[in-house]
């Protein structure tokens, strides 16, 4: 078991940091490593979680869906991951681990140590307490809100000393500004470093159950928002380093400043407030810097083939009922099988295909029915009831019955 720091008053800050780091490390590497063990709940549960994704393999083939070679190949893809990393510490350290906790400082280091920021390359730690003892240091020498300045003056061409007080400039900062500066900079310092380390901690050390939620569709939006705590916490590492080293570029040369005027018993005039609204600056830039990385680690998503798992067995199903579809229709359909936003567009396609078909056809049917009227107009009038089978040409006439018709 690993035993951490306890914490000295003398080195109150330093070994409050430690203390957190230590126990950060311990709960990811111990914590995951119990949890690894061959026959704890963890091993049993993956064990399960493996049979079940397997199982569900072999009933869709059962089924008769036949899974193509681009599944087979995800499918061992996740397997191999879970497996490595779930089971493999060395497998586990390397590609999570050590970037969590060691990688941040190998960043801050590159961007910090060109622009010579303190800290950057290493010794953070002891020169965030050097301000925190320095802060100590003028709230026991006091603000010197009051004093008695001496001068000389000549009377009568005699020298004498005249004193008077000079006090500070109002504030009603000024009697407490210097106890509440190193409040404020002790809980920003140890509340945002703390909360990265153990953030992260917590996070590696549930690794393994949140890796073999990679299995299923419906749990591998928990393995996302897992990878997306780690990324969080690292970017938060790294920015809430950084803004700490720039504190320390602006608080060590002004508070050692402060501290030899004050040891030689001079004036800092409003030091105690100014200090005050600097200490709360940066707790509040540290906050901003924390809200920043965890809004660009919402923003990672898994590689697509990741997130494409084989169909469900209700699909394999969906496949095998027969297909009652006229031939045409049947023709427009791929062979491929489409994903879900694919068959909707092509649902709503043959939807349009049918009602434009029923258009078509009521305007060839009234297209038929204008022309039949338009040749009934162009036609004889219309003759009355039951004399439509008369016969319209007269007959041939013989010579006797033409006499007659004249003689008569």
């Amino acid at each position: 078991m690993n035993v951490c720091p306890a914490i000295v008053d003398d080195a109150f800050l330093e070994s409050v940091l430690a203390a957190a780091d230590c126990q950060a490390q311990a709960l990811g590497a111990q914590s995951y490593q119990a949890m690894a063990t061959p026959g704890s709940s963890l091993s049993l549960l993956l064990g399960g979680m493996l049979t079940i994704f397997v199982a569900l393999i072999g009933y869709r083939m059962i089924l008769g869906e036949t899974p193509t070679a681009r599944d087979g190949v995800v499918a061992f893809v996740k397997i191999g991951i879970v497996f490595a990393l779930a089971m493999s510490w060395a497998a586990y350290r390397t590609l999570a681990y050590d970037v969590v906790f060691h990688g941040p400082a190998s960043v801050v280091a590159d961007i910090g140590t060109p622009a010579g920021l303190p800290g950057a390359s290493g010794g953070i730690v002891g020169r965030l307490g050097q301000v925190d003892r320095a802060i100590q240091e003028l709230g026991r020498l006091g603000p010197g809100s009051a004093m008695m300045a001496s001068r000389q003056q000549v009377d009568n061409g005699q020298a004498s000393v005249v004193t008077q007080e000079v006090s500070d400039p109002p504030s009603i900062f000024s009697p407490y500004g210097l106890g509440t500066a190193r409040i404020v900079y002790l809980t920003a310092t140890i509340a945002a470093f703390a909360a990265v380390r153990l953030i992260a901690g917590l996070l590696l050390a549930l690794g393994p159950l949140f890796i073999a939620f990679l299995l299923f569709d419906g749990t591998r939006s928990l393995f996302e928002g897992w990878v997306r705590g780690l990324l969080g916490a690292a970017l938060g590492a790294i920015a809430v380093t950084i803004l700490l080293s720039v504190e320390l570029a602006l608080l060590e040369p002004w508070l050692t400043s402060l501290v030899l005027r004050r040891r030689g018993d001079l004036l800092i005039g409003g030091a105690a407030t100014e200090l005050l609204v600097v200490t709360l600056a940066f707790a509040l830039t540290l906050v901003a810097g924390l809200g920043m990385a965890a809004r660009f680690a919402m923003t990672f998503r898994l590689p697509p083939v990741l997130r494409t798992l084989p169909s469900h067995i209700a699909t394999g199903l969906a496949n095998q009922a027969p297909d009652v579809r006229p031939r045409a229709d049947r023709q427009l359909q791929p062979a491929a099988s489409h994903s879900r936003a694919a068959a909707v567009a092509e649902a709503v396609a043959q939807v349009e295909r049918r009602e434009a078909r029923g258009r078509d056809n009521a305007a060839a049917t009234q297209t038929a029915i204008l022309k039949s009227a338009l040749q009934t107009q162009q036609g004889t009038a219309p003759q009355p009831l039951g004399q439509q089978h008369r016969r319209r040409t007269r007959g041939r006439i013989s010579a006797s019955a033409g006499r007659r018709d004249q003689q008569s």
